[in-house]
């Protein structure tokens, strides 16, 4: 079904071009890929608004009538540029091709560089529609051309089709870009693509994570380090990163000697257990970094806080015996479990294996991924296999969430690593005495904390449960006169912890009300003369139930519990 997606989708590109190429004809043609969820063509040479996609729809469907063959023809490299003489793109793109790769498809009278799969006909193309148009740089980098690139979707039937338009509706309602602006909660700037400002109440919701984090990690016995941003070339060289890496990271000079900015905290935490002599006696030791890491996404790829360009990670480095791994892995694998379920997150695990592109022996290799399946094998637990994925220094496992749209993403991570002990020659003493090679093992729970916020915000829609959401109570007053004990009510709940503001503004209440729920604000109290009186209030919830004469004892046990048990409260 994939490949017969992809199929479908990369012909819908095609058919997009030659409408694009019809309706404005001096156009410059970049590239056209099926992705995920549909399909781009990018454009030079071009302004379109988003009133043109219909337009270039209605185009595209005449296309589809004339029953036009996809039609794949090889060419040599002299060929390839007389064809391409017009196309200055597909000439950068011919480039980088063997004569034994050049393949054209000709579909009427329009002709492009590609290797194909495509359709046999167009008149196999039953669903498609253009979703929107976006800026791209020529190969992702701010140098090239900024191009018009027009994404798609399609799909074979159009019921399948209008599936995938209510879901992405909803989607869009919930984009945590979107919502972020609205909650005030984060932005980007231009003095800093890629890189992420959190405003105040954004770091309320960042502190309340990583408060709920400390408080599982001390638990389960984990101590915290903090390693530099910035360490030296042999550092990277030995770590692998430098070989391995090179193309994600930053780099500086400082005294002449070449740094690079951390892309992960592995190596500096490893400086942290060379820096002693250690005693299986100590083992299991776990190791925590809530570590600020820099890798250079192109900026084609930055997308709000899913992809950025410097993140924290919760990373924990713990040093065992082999002995020790499977009982660990286990343990790590119910924490995930616990802190995943504290937030409604249900999750599949995902097992890969060595990759073309590995450091380590054979050997090394097979000894990790067998520790790995037999911890998943002794809980019962079901996973997917992904032979070659693994990590460049060991296998892992990897944790993908679902969301409330039932979206699946990448967050936890174990990941079993022989090869980087070998490399920093770690060691310990046994119990005969003598020097051994601990194993290693890296994981995550959130992973990138910001990506973990991003699809929190989306998971959520913004309706945070109370105990994360940067304001859980706004006291609102009916009158002038009410003003003065909305300000009393509103001490008396800060200093019992809870986050809580007033509006006490000459607005009516309808406007204020509404407000409140633009800023997605869990509990809403409504202060008249009638609760002033009776010390009574009228509560609002963000699902819109409505409770009135609720005691102010019985609101700050309910709140209370709720903030303490991560769990919302029935008022």
């Amino acid at each position: 079904m994939k490949e017969s997606l992809e199929k479908l989708r990369h012909s819908v590109s095609h058919i997009l071009a030659i409408a694009v190429k019809e309706l404005y004809p001096k156009i410059k043609l970049g590239i056209g890929p099926a992705i995920e969820d549909g399909f781009y063509y990018d454009f030079d040479n071009l302004k379109l608004s988003p009133e043109d996609l219909k337009k270039i729809e209605k185009r595209m469907k005449e296309i589809i009538k004339r029953k036009l063959d996809f039609k794949k023809v090889k060419a040599t490299k002299a060929k390839a540029k007389t064809l391409l003489k017009d196309e200055p793109y597909k000439l950068d793109l011919l480039k980088e091709l063997k004569d034994d790769e050049i393949y054209f498809y000709e579909t009427g009278n329009f002709t492009d560089l590609c290797k194909g799969p495509h359709m046999k006909n167009t008149s196999e193309i039953k669903a498609f529609k253009l979703l929107k148009i976006a800026g791209a740089y020529w190969r992702g980098d701010s140098k090239n051309p900024m191009l018009i690139r027009i994404y798609g979707t399609a799909f074979p039937t159009e019921k399948e089709l209008q599936d995938f338009l209510i879901k992405r509706e909803e989607a869009e309602k919930r984009n945590h870009i979107k919502l972020g602006k609205q909650m005030d909660l984060f932005s980007f700037q231009k003095e800093g693509p890629g890189f992420p400002f959190f405003h105040p109440k954004g770091m309320i919701v960042w502190n309340e994570l990583l408060k709920y984090w400390n408080e599982e990690h001390d638990e389960e016995g984990y101590q915290q380090v903090k390693t530099p941003i910035i360490l030296n070339r042999e550092l990277w060289e030995k770590s692998g990163h430098w070989d391995h890496y090179k193309e994600n990271m930053y780099f500086t000079k400082i005294d002449d000697q070449d740094y690079a900015v951390k892309p992960m905290n592995c190596p500096g935490g490893i400086l942290i257990y060379k820096s002693r002599l250690h005693s299986y006696k100590e083992f299991p030791i776990k190791i925590a970094e809530l570590g600020l890491v820099h890798r250079h996404e192109l900026s084609g790829v930055l997308n709000g806080l899913f992809r950025v360009r410097s993140f924290t990670q919760d990373d924990t480095h713990i040093y065992c015996t082999e002995e020790q791994i499977e009982k660990e892995v286990i343990k790590v694998i119910k924490l995930i479990d616990r802190m995943y379920k504290t937030f409604n997150l249900s999750y599949h695990m995902e097992l890969s294996t060595k990759p073309a592109k590995a450091i380590g022996s054979d050997k090394m290799w097979s000894t990790a991924e067998t520790a790995l399946k037999n911890a998943l094998k002794s809980i019962k637990a079901d996973y997917k296999l992904n032979p070659g994925d693994g990590a460049f220094y060991g296998p892992k496992i990897d944790f993908h969430i679902k969301d409330a749209l039932n979206r699946t993403w990448q967050c936890g991570t174990i990941q079993l690593d022989f090869a980087m002990p070998e490399l920093f020659d770690l060691t310990y003493e046994g119990k005969d005495g003598k020097k051994h090679r601990p194993a290693m093992l890296h994981r995550t729970v959130f992973g990138a904390i910001e990506r973990f916020l991003g699809i929190l915000i989306e998971h959520y829609a913004g309706k945070f449960p109370i105990w994360l959401a940067p304001i859980q109570v706004r006291i609102l007053s009916l009158t002038d006169r009410n003003k003065r004990y909305v300000e009393r009510l509103e001490k008396d709940f800060k200093k019992i912890g809870i986050r809580v503001d007033s509006d006490t503004r000459s607005e009516s209440m309808n406007k204020k009300v509404r407000d409140a729920q633009s800023e997605l604000i869990p509990l809403v109290i409504t202060i008249g003369d009638k609760e002033q009186k009776s010390k009574k209030l009228a509560l609002r919830t963000i699902d819109g139930k409505i409770k009135f004469g609720v005691s102010k004892a019985s609101f700050i046990k309910k709140t209370l519990s709720s903030i303490e048990k991560k769990k919302d409260a029935m008022y």
